[in-house]
């Protein structure tokens, strides 16, 4: 399901145009252009925590139509991507929690004869690491996903996320040390 049209609009939202272009003093960056800008990092953001390339989009859509609907406000932050990405974290985990639940659900209706169980996504060659990171714990797979994919700093992930950079440090090497035990058993870290 397709949120924005063609022209990267919200249909039936022409009309909710946001206010004025000056922000405290400041020039508010314009949506369109804050959207065309961080669109496919929101969308590979998604995808390294949802595994979904069709989800990652939706989820995405959804963290900008939200932004879009309160631009007035994001646009004020000093960082309105920091507010996109943390939504767009939260949703995506709650995606794959909800994905899991259906999952379970699926092979229990399949194993009373139910219907069958949809292909998963197309495999990639990283694919064996996402899945891996999917499997950890959500404060460590978000932190990896906004460290590998979007390239952010300690501090970047510790604003998005909502803690220390000492945390962001310490669920980092965590999962370094998991994924390393879980992908490449009898190496050390």
């Amino acid at each position: 399901m397709t949120i924005l049209d063609a022209g990267g609009q919200v249909p039936g939202m022409a009309d909710e145009q946001p206010p004025g272009p000056r922000v405290e003093g400041r020039i508010r960056e314009d949506f369109d252009v804050f959207f065309e800008r961080e669109r496919k990092k929101m969308i590979g953001l998604a995808y390294a925590l949802s595994g979904s390339g069709i989800a990652a989009e939706d989820l995405a859509q959804e963290a900008f139509v939200a932004a879009y609907r309160r631009w007035d406000v994001v646009a004020a932050l000093d960082q309105p991507e920091g507010w996109v990405r943390k939504v767009v974290a939260n949703n995506s985990w709650s995606w794959l929690r909800r994905r899991k639940a259906e999952s379970r659900a699926v092979v229990k209706a399949v194993a009373r004869g139910g219907w069958p169980t949809q292909p998963s996504d197309l495999p990639s060659d990283s694919e064996e690491l996402w899945c891996e990171v999917r499997k950890l714990p959500r404060r460590q797979a978000q932190c990896v996903a906004l460290y590998y994919v979007l390239d952010l700093t300690m501090p970047e992930i510790a604003e998005t996320l909502g803690c220390s950079k000492a945390t962001v440090n310490t669920h980092l090497r965590r999962a370094k040390e998991t994924l390393v035990d879980r992908l490449e058993p009898g190496r050390e870290t």
